[in-house]
């Protein structure tokens, strides 16, 4: 083997663990449904589970990087993105506990929608034509997959979708507060942030568990699995959250979105291996509209991000990007 094509494997090698990181990091969200439901047959409730999972993730996260509590300032961004994270960590939680996961997780990834309309007003940006077609794309999905001549209007059908629909709300709002923060709070370590959504998604489940009917809590051997499950599920959050992070640094923010979407993939085999759900050709034609919505909005923000021939690039650009994922 000569040492060209060594060296040239070596660095496709290298290049390749950011690509893997983030589809790791996708698979984990498209699996993480399933023992949340264990947590919710041992007897906690979907807030509980929230809150607990959240919390330990936060507290894995500032010890583990404990000297990146230093960079943290105080701003009024940072309760808001607490507050957007809380909204999408409960959404995403008791959704797919008590509803259907792949529908769910569809109604949650509704993000070019909302992320055009709360980057106008909070960001500034103007809303264009193309962000407008594709906000339009992606609700046309939804309509096509909730729509029924039985159910009538294409709204949610119960609690479950709502929530789904409220988390991925959340998810663009925090996407949004993130690149803001991003600007506003440029010295802030990125750990830090996810301790802050984290923390966010912990105190908002915990209020949000007082009204909610809590049955018997778990004991014995119960409650010993129920711990276990939850100091896992908080170290595999905060890991996973780092390795994306490690992958978002070292890939372009168009092609991330693109790879984040492999969430859908796991969590429609996974839904169909171990609950069944098989969704039908109007649940799959709607699913395609907000994929393709997702995928195209990508690529219109790679193309804006372009800066004009001959012109030097912002330093800052990258980092920024990276925030929109």
């Amino acid at each position: 083997m000569s040492d060209g094509f060594r060296n040239s494997w070596g660095r496709g090698l290298t290049a390749g663990w950011p690509t893997l990181a983030i589809m790791l990091g996708a698979s984990v969200w498209g699996l993480i449904w399933y023992p949340l439901r264990m947590l919710a047959a041992l007897g906690v409730t979907g807030t509980a589970a929230s809150a607990l999972t959240s919390g330990a993730g936060c507290l894995f996260v500032l010890l583990l990087r404990r000297r990146a509590i230093a960079t943290v300032r105080w701003h009024w961004l940072l309760p808001a993105l607490a507050l957007a994270a809380g909204v999408t960590n409960l959404g995403f939680v008791w959704g797919s506990i008590h509803g259907e996961v792949m529908r769910v997780l569809l109604l949650f990834y509704l993000t070019p929608a909302w992320t055009a309309l709360f980057a106008h007003f909070i960001l500034h940006e103007r809303l264009t034509w193309s962000g407008a077609a594709l906000a339009a794309l992606s609700l046309a999905g939804a309509m096509m997959m909730l729509w029924s001549p039985q159910l009538g209007l294409p709204v949610p059908g119960n609690l479950a979708e709502w929530a789904g629909l409220a988390g991925g709300m959340g998810f663009a709002m925090s996407n949004v507060l993130i690149l803001k923060a991003s600007r506003v709070l440029p010295d802030m370590k990125p750990e830090m942030r996810t301790a802050t959504i984290f923390g966010g998604a912990a105190v908002f489940s915990s209020f949000a568990s007082l009204f909610e009917a809590m049955p018997a809590p778990p004991a014995g051997s119960h409650l010993a699995t129920a711990v276990l499950l939850v100091m896992g599920l908080g170290f595999v959050l905060g890991t996973n959250n780092m390795l994306v992070q490690y992958g978002l640094s070292r890939v372009p923010a168009n092609r991330a979105s693109i790879i984040m979407l492999f969430e859908i993939v796991i969590t429609a085999l996974s839904a169909w291996l171990f609950a069944g759900e098989t969704p039908g050709p109007r649940e799959w034609a709607g699913g395609a509209c907000i994929v393709l919505a997702s995928a195209l909005s990508s690529w219109v923000h790679r193309t804006k991000a372009k800066p004009p021939v001959g012109t030097h690039s912002d330093p800052d650009r990258k980092d920024r990007e990276r925030a929109m994922v």
